[in-house]
């Protein structure tokens, strides 16, 4: 759970940092060159050296907590990183947080509480072959997903995209539990690693597609919905994921109430960089 609650830390974090490199490349060039060349001053930036650093580390602390506690846990902790992101935004980008935000992040933080007192060890159960090909069909599912969503327009667009994206942050979760051999044979021979690969690059593709030209707010709620639910789910049927014996409710109450909170901080899926009305395309980061 500690590893867990590390990689929201370095994802809400590193948002915060590329977010601040950003608009400091903007000042720099005077707005002017386009994405490609705000990216280019944005790399001499240390502080977006420092999040696309902390965006690997969260990842394998992701991997670790994975392999070590249920999956609905590390989701629900994951998903917290929105509640990392709105206070380092309220404190280093100036952004003003609504009474009902602050109220968010407590609830968020309550419900990772519940969680982390409830949750068991990880399952025990290796789930059975065909789930892993099932994996690789969600994966290329949501590169479908994709296709479609892009050419609708508006919130249906954002919140297909997002809700594709997530999906594919979710099938990583799982497949990271399917892969029981780390040498290269086992991982080649493993449909579940080419699910991990798929899902992963198809979730970035989407959600960067999403951020780009559609609300951050809607994008990111279907996203950590999308990521959260079905993986906690097949965690429990067929991994093996328990709670502690006599804490299912409280396990249930507190995913639900992280959930919920985080649903409530979706604005800052993508940190804004500049004000809100031109945030750039550029900070769009993973938040989960």
């Amino acid at each position: 759970m500690v590893c867990a609650l590390g990689a929201a830390v370095c994802f809400g974090t590193a948002t915060v940092l590329q977010a601040v490199a950003a608009r400091a490349a903007g000042a720099e060039g005077g707005g002017g060159g386009g994405d490609a060349a705000l990216l280019l001053r944005a790399l001499r930036q240390w502080r977006y050296l420092a999040g696309l650093a902390l965006d690997g580390l969260g990842f394998l602390l992701q991997i670790a907590a994975l392999r070590s506690v249920p999956i609905y846990a590390v989701g629900a902790a994951l998903a917290a990183s929105l509640a990392v992101t709105a206070v380092g935004s309220a404190r280093l980008l100036r952004v003003r947080l609504s009474g009902l935000e602050w109220a968010a992040v407590a609830v968020v933080c309550a419900g990772l509480a519940m969680l982390g007192l409830a949750s068991g060890s990880e399952g025990d159960r290796s789930g059975p072959d065909w789930l892993r090909y099932v994996m690789v069909a969600v994966a290329v599912g949501v590169l479908l997903l994709g296709a479609v969503g892009g050419r609708l327009s508006g919130r249906t667009r954002a919140l297909l995209l997002g809700l594709g994206a997530g999906l594919g942050f979710g099938v990583v979760e799982v497949a990271v539990r399917l892969i029981d051999s780390l040498r290269p044979a086992g991982l080649l021979a493993n449909p579940a690693t080419y699910a991990l690969l798929l899902g992963g690059g198809a979730a970035f593709l989407l959600l960067t597609s999403a951020l780009q030209r559609g609300s951050v707010t809607t994008a990111t709620a279907g996203m950590v919905i999308g990521e959260t639910i079905g993986p906690a789910a097949v965690g429990v049927v067929w991994l093996g994921d328990r709670t502690r014996e006599g804490l299912a409710w409280p396990a249930v109450l507190g995913f639900v109430v992280a959930v919920a909170g985080a649903l409530l901080l979706a604005r800052f899926g993508e940190a804004p960089a500049v004000p809100e009305a031109e945030a750039s395309p550029l900070t769009a980061t993973r938040a989960p």
